[in-house]
């Protein structure tokens, strides 16, 4: 028997639909629905909420940011979205992908750049990787191109922090 439960988060400007179907155990099966835009003005001392829409205002093909995410640059940030392994069945590391809703890269083809962010922890920390469940990483926000085994990525963040998901 399948329980299908679903919760509506929001953050401010930002929701995020989670549908989580579980099975035997309790065990998730699936969360669907990209996190979405989420801009959201921190203190000094909290980062910055980053919602997709806001990171597709990047331009992949002449690599020019919008006005608001090009002020974002250098900026210590918080994105929700899916973390993707760039290692065969990771479960922790130190480098993987944060994407806007689960599946994405393992089916072809990837998301565009604007919607794949490259995370590389602070100081060699691993993070824990649940590639079914959504988190927020923390960290400065770079908009540059990377190229990865998913192909072309559109920013990079030095992760400080990575959490489950909780508005």
């Amino acid at each position: 028997m399948i329980d299908a439960n679903r919760r509506l988060l929001s953050t401010g400007a930002a929701m995020l639909l989670v549908v989580t179907l579980t099975g035997a155990g309790g065990l998730p099966e699936a969360v669907t629905e990209p996190p979405v835009d989420a801009p959201a003005v921190a203190s000094d001392d909290e980062p910055t909420e980053v919602g997709w829409r806001l990171l597709a205002s990047l331009d992949y093909r002449t690599g020019e940011p919008g006005e608001e995410l090009a002020a974002l640059a250098g900026q210590l940030v918080k994105v929700p979205g899916f973390t993707v392994p760039l290692e065969d069945w990771a479960s922790s590391a130190t480098e993987f992908l944060l994407v806007p809703y689960v599946g994405a890269c393992i089916h072809t083809p990837p998301p565009p750049p604007n919607q794949l962010v490259y995370i590389e922890m602070e100081d060699g920390q691993r993070a824990k990787l649940d590639g079914w469940n959504p988190v927020w990483v923390e960290g400065v926000l770079e908009i540059e191109t990377t190229e990865s085994v998913y192909g072309y990525v559109g920013f990079t963040i030095t992760g400080q922090r990575v959490y489950p998901y909780e508005p």
